[in-house]
């Protein structure tokens, strides 16, 4: 795996790779994602093939600008070009109904596909130098914790991948909200750092995702997940509010806002604000699976709507003490 950095003469290098069907994973201000030519079918059956995931699983296609949303969809409605006056570039996808010419390789064989203009500086020069749309879901083996370092990637995909572009850290830290576009009511689909309330200043959203609903990432009942078995503590129960350690005699650890009151191998503090939660979330997540802890807890932050998105992950990452 060829290892690049943001230097320009690194970033053609990936572009030539790109173009001759290679994966190379970018750093998006969201996760570090697994990027191939949407129009390639054989670079698309590649990405599947390195992570591991469901031919029926869609994927989010990546364009460096709105302007190129015609390609790939039947029409543009109106309120498209209001969130993305709004939010794009940015952690937003959308999902529409998909022209005829758009693989079913990316749309997991339904009717619509999901897009998105990244916000960060790389992908953003790749994509304009690269001319065509990037998919790019994330870059680790299916159903795991979602890289937020180049060391993730390398961790996860080495000798499965042609490269990867370090740009340190991800600064936002979780995938992207995903917004159903393609029906008569907007919905979210997956929860991100684009709240509900900033999206409802833009548009009115239905109040429930309807079991019809495309097909999205990161959707299943269990994903993002570590290797070692981990266990979330309700939101209103604090460590220190439980008399004992859940799991005595077995080695654990911890991540939560306040230390419990009990002996843990390893303590993982986290952040009381949503946006530096988020951020540190996965990189914490991959720390504890690397050691040697049977067991992990978290304990759930505050569970109001600006901590939606990390409730989303928490819930499919863990399973319930």
């Amino acid at each position: 795996m060829l290892q690049l950095t943001s230097h320009p003469d690194d970033l053609s290098t990936a572009v030539n790779l790109l173009r001759a069907g290679e994966l190379v994973a970018l750093p998006f201000e969201t996760v570090y994602g697994l990027a191939a030519d949407a129009t390639n079918p054989d670079a698309l059956r590649a990405i599947f093939r390195a992570k591991g995931r469901p031919a029926d699983h869609p994927l989010i296609v990546h364009l460096a600008a709105t302007e190129q949303l015609s390609d790939w969809v039947t029409e543009v409605p109106e309120v498209v070009w209001r969130l993305a006056s709004a939010f794009w570039p940015g952690p937003l996808t959308l999902v529409l109904p998909a022209a005829r010419t758009v693989s079913p390789l990316v749309t997991g064989g339904q009717t619509t596909v999901a897009l998105r203009v990244p916000a960060h500086p790389v992908p953003q020069a790749v994509l304009r130098q690269f001319g065509r749309g990037l998919a790019a879901p994330s870059a680790n083996p299916f159903g795991q914790i979602s890289p937020t370092t180049a060391a993730h990637v390398r961790r996860h995909l080495a000798g499965k991948i042609a490269a990867v572009v370090d740009g340190g850290p991800c600064l936002v830290g979780i995938e992207s909200t995903i917004v159903d576009l393609s029906r008569e009511h907007p919905r979210i689909l997956r929860p991100g750092a684009i709240t509900t309330d900033m999206l409802a200043r833009h548009l009115f959203l239905a109040g429930t995702v309807a079991a019809a609903a495309p097909r999205v990432p990161g959707a299943l009942a269990s994903h993002y997940a570590p290797r070692t078995p981990c266990y979330r503590i309700p939101a209103g129960l604090a460590p220190a509010g439980l008399a004992e350690a859940p799991f005595p005699g077995r080695r654990t650890g911890l991540l939560a806002q306040r230390p419990a009151n009990w002996p843990v191998a390893k303590f993982w503090p986290m952040p009381s604000q949503s946006e530096d939660y988020a951020r540190a979330l996965y990189a914490a997540l991959h720390e504890a699976d690397a050691t040697s802890c049977e067991v992990l807890l978290i304990a759930l932050p505050p569970d109001e709507p600006a901590w939606a998105a990390i409730h989303d992950r928490l819930r499919r990452a863990t399973r319930s003490l």
